[in-house]
């Protein structure tokens, strides 16, 4: 068989790697969206869009997907608006949290072609009328995609075809999130492959720690933290409170927190539950900004008995995980534009986690200039988005207007709440494979410097057969 590494090779986001059996049974391994490539919002739409995929989607028999984040599911709908007919397969929590995104993607795509349309110089025609530009997709391509999920348990070996099983198992990164365990039979010998996933934290706030891994032939292990260890000290609840207590009675400003909808913000409402319920939380106003995000806590009330043990016995006691006196859930988008004439110490958790796009550019631009806000970063943000100039120390950030003004707040981050194992996570893993059964690891999803530091430490530790394959690299296994 081969392995073609199509999306998060070389690079973080985009994960997307094609199986192809000798039997000509092909797998595709997440469908996401490429966030770092690069894009401008002055593009002419293409009236006539080549492929989006460097492959036939019609010759793809199964797609499985690791976990919900649109950086591996975000594609989904242009692979079956392409030809792809087969199975979807993930787990029942992944399922739910997937429509939600591509639920949410769909509705900002169909704003920004009401957009275009309105401005007629830029409308592109073709014989068929306007055309979409080729990775736009809208609600009708979800609900296609909907009807081709098919969920499976967690650790339950699951027969694809004929000799190529798949087996999911928790990652611990996201609700429902998995590595992906293939077996493939070809004459008459069984070759295994190991797809990390985006692998989580041990001790993380809801979910479950990460399982033990099988030994297999193959590994292809995520890199976001190769390079990185955990540097925020102390459980999440302290860290969390120092600056709670810093920016919002120290300073008396706001806390601004940019956070991912489906996974960060859940984590964050949930160890702010806890810290007002041991009355340590000021008596400050939250507010979660971010209808996605909504919808997605709800999700996680629905799989309640899929999250870690602390979290369900929390439950048990208290019936709530993500609802506490002074949290409010701000739905309309006038609500969230009225937050900025808030003049009192607040919290605001809004996403995008990466300020790219969302209601949290508002809020980051609305405080940027004010000495007294404090903007925390909770998570990576890649290269290219506000959120990485915040975390690589911008003096100064472009308006929507392309102005430049000064960056003022206060500029944090702390790492307690990354859904990311960090390189000692990541060591932990691989190192439950044995060096002289293992034949070979590919390190993905990561930035090059990341996944070069990784290798060397992996080599170390009698790994020696590491590779970090470049975006259409295809390995015989």
């Amino acid at each position: 068989m081969k392995l073609t590494f199509w999306g998060a090779a070389g690079q973080v986001t985009g994960s997307m790697f094609l199986l192809e059996t000798d039997d000509d049974y092909r797998i595709l391994v997440d469908c996401g969206f490429d966030m770092e490539r690069e894009r401008s919002p002055e593009d002419p739409i293409d009236a006539h869009p080549s492929r989006l995929f460097p492959f036939e989607a019609s010759m793809v028999n199964t797609v499985i997907l690791t976990h919900a984040h649109i950086d591996h599911s975000g594609n989904i709908p242009n692979l079956i608006r392409e030809g792809f007919e087969g199975k979807i397969v993930c787990t029942s929590p992944t399922v739910t949290l997937t429509e939600l995104l591509l639920e949410d993607s769909a509705a900002i795509h169909e704003r920004k072609w009401k957009k275009y349309r309105q401005q007629k110089d830029r409308q592109p025609f073709s014989k068929n009328g306007i055309t979409l530009p080729k990775e736009w997709f809208v609600k009708k391509h979800v609900n296609r995609a909907k009807e081709q999920f098919f969920p499976i348990q967690f650790n339950k070996r699951f027969q694809l075809a004929e000799g190529v099983y798949v087996t999911l198992l928790p990652a611990g990164h996201l609700l429902g999130a998995a590595h992906v365990l293939l077996e493939v039979v070809e004459k008459g010998e069984k070759k295994t492959i190991l797809f990390s996933g985006d692998l989580g934290r041990y001790n993380y706030p809801l979910l479950p720690n990460p399982t033990i891994p099988p030994q297999v032939d193959y590994l292809v292990c995520e890199s976001t933290y190769g390079d990185k260890q955990r540097t925020s000290v102390g459980e999440p609840e302290e860290v969390l409170l120092d600056i709670v207590k810093e920016a919002c009675v120290t300073k008396a400003g706001k806390l601004i927190i940019p956070a991912f909808s489906v996974g960060r913000t859940q984590a964050l409402l949930f160890t702010l539950n806890k810290l007002y319920l041991k009355k340590k939380l000021p008596p400050i106003k939250v507010f979660s900004d971010s209808p996605l995000a909504h919808s997605s806590t709800r999700a996680y009330m629905k799989y309640v008995n899929m999250l870690n043990d602390e979290a369900q016995a929390f439950y048990e006691e208290h019936r709530v995980l993500f609802d506490f006196e002074n949290l409010v859930y701000v739905e309309k988008l006038k609500q969230s534009k009225a937050l900025a004439y808030l003049n009192e110490p607040c919290i605001i958790i809004s996403s995008s986690g990466m300020v790219q796009g969302g209601r949290i550019e508002h809020h980051v631009r609305a405080n940027i200039q004010n000495p007294q806000s404090t903007i925390l970063m909770v998570g990576y943000a890649a290269e290219g988005t506000l959120g990485h100039e915040l975390l690589n120390g911008a003096k100064t950030i472009s308006t929507h207007k392309e102005e430049e003004v000064e960056v003022l707040a206060n500029i944090e981050s702390i790492d307690v709440f990354s859904g990311h194992g960090d390189q000692n996570d990541l060591l932990r893993f691989v190192s439950h494979q044995n060096p002289e059964r293992l034949k070979k690891v590919f390190l993905v999803h990561g930035e090059l410097s990341s996944m070069q530091t990784f290798k060397q430490l992996l080599h170390e530790r009698h790994f020696r057969d590491v590779e970090i394959p470049m975006r259409g690299q295809t390995f015989e296994l």
